[in-house]
């Protein structure tokens, strides 16, 4: 006999579960909200621990999400079959996705990191915006950066909003949150060369060695880079800029960088 489907959008596991789209609450319950076939299915792969998961039968209409909904039910992850209107409150906005879990947060510390030789590693300081934060993990999977590290961010990094931006990618990226004092000592004590992203910098990109060691920082449109960038041992550098506006967005500048630091490392390579 199958389960019965949740009709009601006060049933306590559909409350517990669209509670966790609040930081306070992912906290708390030490859980987090992943929808969408594709998301889910990355998280996955990345082993994640997932703890249930809703679907909509109504709403299951593509491949990828019925096979994805094999692939939970051979894991052994418990299935809560949920009405439309139920699997809307859960869902991410107005789109939905045919199937939402609720997995363990995974763990970020700085000490969990293993980095490679030659280490290429993007720095986000201060960002606010959640589709910004997952716009720059898009960048840094596609050009295979080793480990994006978020100092003193506004918004947390399993946010359901930047695990959508990102399209999943934040499973697939190692990842680490700390206070920008911390991650730049743990950058100076593994001898990786900084450099900054700044608008009054003299140097230009492209003039700067990223074949080394390097972590690219970028901080937020609205406040920039702390004090915690300045010093003997880091490096500016600037995007020129030749209209009105003073700067790009950050996740458009990530790309620019990101991209810039791939093309100096596969100088064999010819990129598209």
């Amino acid at each position: 006999m199958s389960d019965p489907i949740i009709t009601s959008v006060r049933n306590p596991r559909v409350q517990a579960a669209a509670a966790l789209r609040e930081r306070r609450e992912r906290t708390r319950q030490g859980r987090i909200l992943v929808d969408g076939a594709r998301e889910i299915g990355r998280a996955l792969d990345a082993g994640l621990i997932f703890i249930e998961a809703f679907v909509c039968h109504e709403l299951l209409s593509s491949e990828p999400a019925h096979a994805l909904l094999r692939r939970l039910e051979a894991a052994g992850v418990p299935m809560v079959s949920a009405a439309p209107r139920v699997f809307e409150k859960l869902a991410y906005g107005e789109r939905a996705e045919e199937i939402v879990g609720v997995a363990r947060t995974p763990r970020a510390s700085l000490d969990r990191l293993v980095l490679p030789a030659c280490p290429l590693i993007a720095v986000l300081e201060g960002c606010e915006k959640p589709g910004n934060l997952g716009a720059v993990l898009r960048s840094a999977d596609a050009t295979g950066v080793s480990a994006l590290l978020v100092a003193d961010s506004r918004t947390d990094l399993f946010n359901p909003n930047v695990i959508r931006a990102s399209v999943g990618t934040i499973f697939c990226v190692p990842t680490a949150a700390a206070s920008a004092r911390e991650v730049r000592d743990f950058l100076r004590g593994r001898g990786i060369s900084i450099v900054a992203a700044r608008v009054d910098a003299k140097t230009d990109y492209t003039a700067a060695d990223f074949t080394r060691p390097t972590a690219i920082v970028l901080g937020s449109e609205a406040d920039g880079l702390s004090d915690a960038w300045r010093g003997d041992d880091v490096i500016g550098i600037r995007l020129p800029m030749r209209g009105t506006a003073d700067s790009l967005n950050v996740s458009a500048a990530a790309a620019v960088l990101l991209y810039e630091a791939l093309r100096q490392r596969s100088p064999c390579q010819s990129l598209p």
